[in-house]
């Protein structure tokens, strides 16, 4: 009974390491990745602003702070969802004999959405989206 025990706990530790790895080196890469589309593009007519926001400012850092305070529980929630969504996401698409869209309307809004909490969703000038969304339809 103690070998199944350690084989537990080992599978655990490997879990939550893998977890880690994944959320320090893989989510701030995928978070500039992922939302490329919010990203407006400069035109022309566009002007770049001649003097950026105050950065330093004590609202500023209060913002960031809280950002951090809240991405940490937040994020370990939405690792755990997607993490559940990518088993589960794994198991249907085994039970319907490997069929694709069926795993795929799992994985993409459980593993897709956003990781952190940046500034732009405390002001309210973007949403938070825990679930992700699905793209919109099949290509042609």
């Amino acid at each position: 009974m103690s070998k199944n025990r350690f084989l537990w706990v080992q599978a655990w530790w490997a879990l939550l390491v893998g977890t880690i790895f994944w959320t320090v080196l893989v989510t701030p890469g995928e978070s500039a990745l992922a939302h490329g589309e919010d990203i407006p593009e400069l035109s022309p007519s566009h002007s770049i602003p001649s003097s950026p926001p105050n950065l330093s400012s004590p609202e500023s850092a209060r913002r960031q702070a809280a950002c951090w305070a809240l991405t940490v529980p937040y994020g370990a929630a939405k690792m755990v969802y997607a993490i559940g969504g990518g088993i589960v996401g794994g198991v249907a698409w085994a039970v319907t004999g490997g069929n694709m869209e069926v795993a795929k309307s799992i994985w993409i809004p459980s593993m897709t959405g956003d990781y952190i909490i940046q500034p732009q969703h405390l002001t309210g000038e973007r949403r938070l989206h825990f679930v992700g969304v699905a793209s919109e339809g099949p290509p042609s």
